[in-house]
């Protein structure tokens, strides 16, 4: 049982909803970044989305974008970003994903990358423009080093093809709250319902909902519906609030415990 499916089945078990958090690897720092993953852990978060910035996120909104361009600035790298997760697995076993694109993993090579994630102790991907159809030439590695191959279902995604996806996925599906980028609009509650309880019926993997949550009301309510949220933009956004902020770390941990206890 890989990481992820541990902490669900064991969530499951006290009846309480995944946390899964988002963060964009080296903004303002990847030294920032480690710090950060390990004071939302102790806050309470369950999951840790990992973004690899890229230059051109076609799927994130303003938010995210500006983090991956000030990250990119500071010469943050694939490379970089295992190596801090491979620290990181010396004193924390939380589940991590790493989540981007399919150009940094393509460019770094695909089994290299494969290989170098399961040394370093990641525990899924989800590369937002790797659909089904050509998955196989990430995944042919992947798969082969245990590593969880997450995959996204949006509001408009067909029937047949939510089949597909959910036949295919490892780990937990995201379920894309909103039409459109990330933290640009405020998900509907009874779309939301309808949209869980129909993948629910073709999937016995956790259902995880993202995309525009960012009030523990918000988390609350959704959380009632599904196995757990994502929480992204808020979270970068107030990060870059306060990267000058001494109390950063004890700002953002602060706001993941507010969330957390709402899912509780």
């Amino acid at each position: 049982m890989s990481r992820i499916s541990e902490k669900f089945h064991t969530l499951r078990a006290k009846k309480e909803k995944a946390l899964i958090i988002y963060l964009t690897a080296g903004d303002p720092s990847l030294a920032v970044t480690k710090e950060l993953i390990l004071a939302m852990e102790t806050a309470g978060a369950d999951i840790l989305e990992i973004g690899i910035p890229f230059s051109d996120p076609t799927a994130d909104g303003p938010v995210i974008q500006a983090a991956a361009q000030r990250a990119l600035k500071n010469g943050t790298t694939l490379a970089g970003i295992l190596e801090m997760i491979g620290e990181l697995r010396q004193v924390s076993q939380i589940p991590i994903v790493l989540f981007g694109y399919f150009n940094p993993i393509f460019a770094y090579g695909t089994k290299k990358f494969a290989l170098a994630a399961q040394k370093d102790g990641v525990d899924g991907v989800l590369v937002v423009d790797l659909p089904p159809e050509e998955a196989r030439e990430l995944r042919q590695y992947s798969d082969a080093a245990g590593i969880d191959f997450i995959s996204l279902i949006a509001p408009t995604t067909g029937s047949a093809r939510e089949r597909q996806i959910a036949a295919q996925t490892a780990g937990f599906i995201y379920y894309v709250s909103i039409t459109g980028i990330t933290g640009t609009a405020a998900p509907v509650i009874a779309d939301i319902k309808i949209a869980v309880d129909r993948i629910e019926k073709i999937t016995k993997l956790p259902v995880a909902v993202g995309f525009g949550i960012a009030t523990p009301e918000q988390a609350r309510e959704i959380g009632l519906l599904a196995d757990g949220i994502v929480i992204g933009s808020a979270v970068v956004r107030m990060i870059d609030e306060n990267r000058n902020n001494p109390e950063l770390v004890k700002v953002v941990a602060g706001y993941v415990s507010k969330i957390k206890q709402a899912l509780r």
